[in-house]
């Protein structure tokens, strides 16, 4: 038995069926993929895909995308949790949150192909909650550096529109792939920033 089919053996049913709609979207994008496509694509029939996922189409690719948000924060977490320092915290958050995004190729290809399947989330009212929910998430471990929690949640929200805004329009200035870039934005922008601000919070204290 192959790498692959071990791995493969170890998913659930659900995830092999999310696993395959993910590889569908990278094909054809959402609006074409169908749950025939799918169901072929993870070896097994429209009737199983149905019973997982009793939404249809859509059930199934909220299922996929919940899973997809799932997985990107289990790993800008790992990585954030191993930092010593606050630089290597906020250089390994962006840099695996710049990689997971730039490399997630269901993802790129609709920017690319479906823009309308993506960039309506990143405006107006649901910005609003992609920010408010990767704040809360990265706060806690800003806290072990950043002794405020309302300064934590800003500087999470400040390093998230950073994120988003280089991800969706990059800058030949700024690779979120490469640490050393990383790293450099951080050094001259990011922590400065954060250290202006907790002075300023500081001094109204």
């Amino acid at each position: 038995m192959s790498h692959v089919a071990v791995i493969d053996a170890a998913l659930t049913q659900e995830e092999r069926v999310i696993d395959a709609a993910l590889r569908c979207v990278c094909r054809w994008g959402v609006a074409k993929t169908t749950l025939d496509d799918v169901a072929r694509e993870a070896g097994c029939s429209r009737a199983t895909v149905y019973r997982i996922f009793p939404g249809g189409k859509d059930g199934l690719m909220l299922a996929v995308a919940r899973t997809e948000i799932a997985r990107f924060f289990d790993a800008v977490g790992a990585r954030m949790a191993a930092a010593e320092t606050l630089e290597d915290l906020l250089v390994a958050g962006i840099t695996e949150a710049g990689r997971r995004v730039l490399g997630h190729k269901p993802l790129q290809y609709l920017l690319e192909h479906e823009p309308e399947a993506v960039l309506p989330r990143l405006a107006f009212n649901e910005m609003d909650q992609v920010l408010r929910t990767a704040s809360e998430f990265a706060a806690p471990y800003l806290l072990r550096f950043i002794d405020d929690e309302d300064a934590a949640l800003r500087a999470a929200e400040w390093v998230t529109r950073l994120v988003v805004s280089y991800s969706i329009t990059p800058s030949n200035g700024v690779s979120l792939e490469d640490e050393g870039s990383v790293r450099t934005l951080v050094r001259n922008f990011v922590l400065p920033g954060l250290t202006q601000h907790a002075h300023a919070t500081s001094a109204t204290n």
